[in-house]
Protein backbone atom coordinates (compact mmCIF):
# COMPACT_ATOMS: atom_id res chain seq x y z
CA UNK A 1 0.00 0.00 0.00
CA UNK A 2 1.66 3.31 -0.87
CA UNK A 3 2.08 5.89 1.35
CA UNK A 4 0.10 8.58 -0.92
CA UNK A 5 -2.66 10.63 1.55
CA UNK A 6 -3.94 12.97 -0.67
CA UNK A 7 -3.37 13.44 -5.13
CA UNK A 8 -3.91 17.29 -5.39
CA UNK A 9 -5.01 18.45 -8.68
CA UNK A 10 -3.47 22.10 -9.04
CA UNK A 11 -5.16 23.81 -11.77
CA UNK A 12 -4.70 27.61 -12.96
CA UNK A 13 -8.22 28.81 -14.34
CA UNK A 14 -11.42 28.73 -12.07
CA UNK A 15 -13.44 26.88 -15.38
CA UNK A 16 -11.43 24.04 -16.18
CA UNK A 17 -10.77 23.39 -11.91
CA UNK A 18 -14.94 23.22 -12.45
CA UNK A 19 -14.29 20.82 -14.87
CA UNK A 20 -12.28 18.61 -12.84
CA UNK A 21 -14.63 18.09 -10.41
CA UNK A 22 -17.47 17.53 -12.71
CA UNK A 23 -15.02 14.93 -14.17
CA UNK A 24 -14.19 13.22 -11.15
CA UNK A 25 -18.10 13.50 -9.57
CA UNK A 26 -18.83 11.73 -13.14
CA UNK A 27 -16.83 8.93 -12.02
CA UNK A 28 -17.81 8.61 -8.58
CA UNK A 29 -14.24 9.67 -7.02
CA UNK A 30 -14.99 11.12 -3.79
CA UNK A 31 -13.63 14.95 -3.57
CA UNK A 32 -12.10 15.45 -0.27
CA UNK A 33 -11.79 19.41 -0.55
CA UNK A 34 -11.01 21.89 -2.69
CA UNK A 35 -8.92 25.24 -2.16
CA UNK A 36 -9.38 28.47 -4.06
CA UNK A 37 -7.70 32.09 -3.87
CA UNK A 38 -11.09 33.09 -4.21
CA UNK A 39 -14.70 32.55 -3.92
CA UNK A 40 -16.34 30.81 -6.41
CA UNK A 41 -19.93 31.05 -7.60
CA UNK A 42 -21.65 27.99 -7.47
CA UNK A 43 -18.90 25.45 -5.99
CA UNK A 44 -20.91 24.93 -2.70
CA UNK A 45 -23.69 23.44 -4.72
CA UNK A 46 -21.42 21.59 -6.99
CA UNK A 47 -19.89 19.49 -3.78
CA UNK A 48 -22.79 19.26 -2.14
CA UNK A 49 -21.69 21.26 0.79
CA UNK A 50 -24.37 21.69 3.39
CA UNK A 51 -25.70 25.22 4.55
CA UNK A 52 -23.83 26.86 7.67
CA UNK A 53 -25.68 26.63 10.81
CA UNK A 54 -23.86 29.87 12.06
CA UNK A 55 -27.24 31.63 11.95
CA UNK A 56 -28.81 29.08 14.66
CA UNK A 57 -26.08 29.91 16.97
CA UNK A 58 -26.33 33.55 16.33
CA UNK A 59 -29.72 33.72 17.02
CA UNK A 60 -29.28 31.55 20.33
CA UNK A 61 -26.45 33.88 21.62
CA UNK A 62 -29.04 37.09 20.90
CA UNK A 63 -31.66 35.26 22.80
CA UNK A 64 -28.72 34.68 26.03
CA UNK A 65 -27.47 38.03 25.62
CA UNK A 66 -31.08 39.49 25.44
CA UNK A 67 -32.10 37.43 28.56
CA UNK A 68 -29.08 38.15 30.88
CA UNK A 69 -29.10 41.67 30.28
CA UNK A 70 -32.42 41.62 30.60
CA UNK A 71 -32.87 39.76 33.97
CA UNK A 72 -30.03 42.19 34.83
CA UNK A 73 -31.72 45.68 34.67
CA UNK A 74 -34.86 44.07 35.93
CA UNK A 75 -33.12 42.59 38.78
CA UNK A 76 -31.64 46.08 40.01
CA UNK A 77 -34.36 48.61 38.95
CA UNK A 78 -36.98 47.31 40.09
CA UNK A 79 -35.92 44.82 42.95
CA UNK A 80 -32.68 45.50 44.22
CA UNK A 81 -32.98 49.78 43.94
CA UNK A 82 -36.22 51.06 43.10
CA UNK A 83 -36.08 54.75 41.66
CA UNK A 84 -38.65 57.16 41.20
CA UNK A 85 -37.34 59.03 38.15
CA UNK A 86 -40.26 61.55 36.98
CA UNK A 87 -43.31 59.54 38.66
CA UNK A 88 -42.20 56.62 35.84
CA UNK A 89 -43.38 53.12 37.34
CA UNK A 90 -40.09 50.92 38.20
CA UNK A 91 -40.66 48.94 35.45
CA UNK A 92 -41.10 50.98 32.40
CA UNK A 93 -40.48 49.11 29.07
CA UNK A 94 -39.23 51.38 26.88
CA UNK A 95 -36.55 52.18 29.55
CA UNK A 96 -35.24 48.23 28.52
CA UNK A 97 -34.78 48.78 25.21
CA UNK A 98 -31.88 50.37 24.28
CA UNK A 99 -29.70 47.81 26.60
CA UNK A 100 -31.18 44.98 25.86
CA UNK A 101 -30.89 45.68 21.82
CA UNK A 102 -26.77 46.40 22.52
CA UNK A 103 -26.49 43.50 24.90
CA UNK A 104 -27.98 40.98 22.10
CA UNK A 105 -26.16 42.15 19.40
CA UNK A 106 -22.61 41.72 21.36
CA UNK A 107 -23.52 38.52 22.93
CA UNK A 108 -24.65 37.02 19.16
CA UNK A 109 -21.23 38.95 17.35
CA UNK A 110 -18.90 37.60 20.36
CA UNK A 111 -20.79 34.38 20.41
CA UNK A 112 -20.42 33.64 16.20
CA UNK A 113 -16.62 34.57 16.61
CA UNK A 114 -16.04 31.92 19.21
CA UNK A 115 -18.66 29.21 17.29
CA UNK A 116 -16.52 29.86 14.02
CA UNK A 117 -13.31 29.43 15.70
CA UNK A 118 -14.44 26.21 17.14
CA UNK A 119 -16.42 24.92 14.70
CA UNK A 120 -13.23 25.79 11.90
CA UNK A 121 -10.60 25.40 14.14
CA UNK A 122 -8.92 28.57 13.32
CA UNK A 123 -7.54 29.75 16.58
CA UNK A 124 -5.93 32.46 16.78
CA UNK A 125 -2.01 32.16 17.37
CA UNK A 126 -2.48 28.81 15.36
CA UNK A 127 -0.21 27.82 12.52
CA UNK A 128 -2.07 27.62 9.43
CA UNK A 129 -2.21 24.08 7.55
CA UNK A 130 -2.75 23.99 3.62
CA UNK A 131 -2.47 21.55 1.24
CA UNK A 132 -0.47 23.20 -1.34
CA UNK A 133 0.81 26.99 -0.92
CA UNK A 134 -0.25 28.01 -3.61
CA UNK A 135 -3.23 27.52 -3.52
CA UNK A 136 -3.45 30.81 -1.11
CA UNK A 137 -2.32 32.49 -4.11
CA UNK A 138 -2.62 31.53 -7.57
CA UNK A 139 -3.81 27.79 -7.98
CA UNK A 140 -7.31 26.22 -7.22
CA UNK A 141 -6.83 22.81 -6.10
CA UNK A 142 -8.88 19.64 -5.24
CA UNK A 143 -7.84 17.53 -3.45
CA UNK A 144 -9.02 13.67 -3.47
CA UNK A 145 -8.39 11.05 -0.61
CA UNK A 146 -6.18 8.51 -1.98
CA UNK A 147 -6.97 5.79 0.35
CA UNK A 148 -10.38 4.91 -1.76
CA UNK A 149 -10.67 2.15 -4.30
CA UNK A 150 -9.27 4.24 -7.60
CA UNK A 151 -6.45 3.33 -8.80
CA UNK A 152 -3.92 6.57 -8.48
CA UNK A 153 -3.58 6.76 -12.28
CA UNK A 154 -7.15 7.01 -12.96
CA UNK A 155 -7.19 10.07 -11.17
CA UNK A 156 -4.50 11.73 -12.41
CA UNK A 157 -5.23 10.95 -15.88
CA UNK A 158 -8.80 12.70 -14.78
CA UNK A 159 -7.05 15.48 -13.98
CA UNK A 160 -5.06 16.15 -16.32
CA UNK A 161 -7.41 15.54 -18.65
CA UNK A 162 -9.70 18.58 -17.37
CA UNK A 163 -6.52 20.84 -17.62
CA UNK A 164 -4.71 20.37 -14.68
CA UNK A 165 -1.70 22.29 -14.57
CA UNK A 166 0.06 19.75 -12.02
CA UNK A 167 -0.74 16.75 -10.35
CA UNK A 168 0.79 15.77 -6.90
CA UNK A 169 0.84 13.10 -4.68
CA UNK A 170 0.82 14.75 -1.02
CA UNK A 171 2.29 11.82 1.60
CA UNK A 172 1.36 13.81 4.73
CA UNK A 173 -1.81 15.39 5.47
CA UNK A 174 -1.14 19.52 5.74
CA UNK A 175 2.05 21.97 4.26
CA UNK A 176 2.82 24.05 7.00
CA UNK A 177 4.17 27.24 6.32
CA UNK A 178 6.78 26.93 8.97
Amino acid sequence: MSSTKFILGCFDDPDNMMHGIENLQKNSIPIYDVYTPMPIHGIEAKLGVKESRLGYAAFCFGCLGGSVIFSILYYTLVHDWPMNVGGKPHFAMPNFVPFTFEWTILFAAFGMVFTFYAATHLFPGRAPRVMDLRATDDRFVIAVDAKGNVPHDDITRLLQEAGAVEVKHNERKYVSYE
